[in-house]
């Protein structure tokens, strides 16, 4: 494969339709890898193999955030040099094991290994759809693709976090409900290999006429020195980092209120539909909508809805504030990588997508750990008031570190040169 061919692309949601749409096909896949987990992976560790302590418990989430960080920050890194079909299908080859090690895993240490694969997985897989629908896209529609991306993705992962819940209340917690992921590992491998191109070519073309300046360090410059990236960044991080809280705990905070599995299924599977369908609507906001307005509401919202989790009593008041958790995820996600692809060079957009994806998912140990910790020694209800309370906090920081495009983008080095600029612009 000649990954640096001079054929002239066409940029366009409309020109590029086909091969859009079996990317947005193949992430639902990729999302119902994870939904596989959804629901069922707390009860399992409980009323299987009796790990009680919530910290021992998300250790899971630990340990799949930490490898897909780890995997997004190489995928961006390598994108231009391998190809992102090649990382594609890289992917699947590593998620096939994934459902086997679910059904038939005899101790908790198998149930951690399979994160491990799930998290390279997700990393390269994930990771590597979304770039190329950027890639075909152009900047024009670069919202509403990451927001059909997205939408295929956490709806897929609310279906199946359902349908799981729903399989083991009438059969058991496994084999059965993994049985699905079998179908999407294997659908996903072949339609990667055959039926995906890769879009080496779209780069050059949108590289060729662009007038967005080059980066000079991508890796600090996405992660705090440029104003516009590092605000995204932080947010994503602590999207993330709320995300896996609500992914450990609040299966556990159901069952203790005396929820049954299928209740548990709906309320946890709420959350991301959501999200999932309500990008359908968002990622077509930041085409049109200042950025820094969609995620400073947006991240404020996911804040109050998580801090008001801890008070409901009722199946309506969970299902409620689920889909307003939801509503604020859906303004957010799509939105993240619609700025870090505004801001960033076409040559170093996947690697500054990888450095953004690296500390998002790291969210996802932290807030596992984090959380963890603090049901542990204080309980579930204060761990989701102090995740509820960084999430309003991250919204602050986009609100005073970001610029719509209209104006640009500050690098500042230093915090006092931040501080500056917070108060004094």
């Amino acid at each position: 494969m000649n990954l640096h061919s001079t054929t002239e692309a066409k940029l366009g949601l409309r020109e590029n339709w086909q091969q859009f749409s079996m990317l947005v096909i193949i992430n639902a896949f990729v999302g119902g890898m994870i939904g596989l987990e959804r629901t069922l992976l707390p009860q399992l560790a409980e009323q299987e193999f009796g790990l009680v302590a919530k910290s021992a418990l998300l250790s899971f989430i630990v340990v799949f955030g930490l490898t897909k960080a780890i995997t997004n920050y190489f995928t961006g890194a390598l994108a231009n040099k391998i190809g992102r079909k090649n990382l594609l299908v890289y992917g699947w080859l590593f998620g096939l094991p994934v459902p086997l090690i679910l059904m038939y895993a005899p101790s908790w240490n198998y149930i951690v290994f399979a994160n491990v694969l799930l998290g390279i997985n997700q990393g390269l897989a994930w990771s590597s759809t979304v770039v190329m629908k950027i890639d075909l896209v152009g900047e024009k529609n670069r919202g509403l693709a990451m927001g059909i991306n997205e939408f295929a993705g956490y709806l897929s992962i609310a279906l199946v976090a359902f349908l799981t819940g729903w399989i083991a209340s009438g059969y058991g917690i496994r084999p059965y409900p993994f049985l699905i992921g079998i179908l999407f590992a294997i659908f996903g491998l072949l339609a990667s290999i055959f039926l995906v191109k890769d879009t080496a070519a779209h780069v050059k073309q949108e590289a060729s006429t662009t007038k967005q300046a080059r980066l000079q360090h991508v890796f600090w410059d996405t992660t705090f020195i440029h104003s516009n990236l590092g605000a995204v960044t932080q947010a994503g991080l602590v999207n993330n980092l709320n995300d896996g809280m609500i992914w450990g705990l609040l299966p556990v905070l159901l069952s203790i209120k005396g929820f049954s599995l299928s209740q548990i299924g709906l309320i946890v599977a709420a959350y991301p539909a959501v999200w999932g369908v309500g990008q359908l609507f968002t990622g077509a906001l930041a085409d049109k909508y200042c950025k820094k307005t969609l995620l400073f509401y947006g991240m404020l919202l996911q804040g109050i809805a998580i801090v008001f989790f801890p008070w409901s009593t009722s199946f309506v008041h969970f299902i409620s504030i689920a889909a307003i958790l939801g509503l604020g995820t859906a303004v957010v996600y799509p939105t993240f990588l619609a700025a870090i692809a505004a801001d960033t060079h076409p040559d170093q957009r996947a690697a500054s997508m990888g450095v953004f994806r690296f500390w998002r998912d790291l969210g996802y140990a932290i807030g596992a750990l984090l959380t963890g910790v603090l049901a542990d020694s204080l309980g579930i209800d204060y761990a989701m008031l102090v995740v509820g309370a960084i999430t309003i906090l991250s919204s602050l920081v986009i609100h005073f570190r970001m610029f719509c495009r209209n104006k640009s983008a500050l690098k500042n080095p230093s915090l006092l040169t931040f501080f500056q600029f917070t108060f004094y612009k």
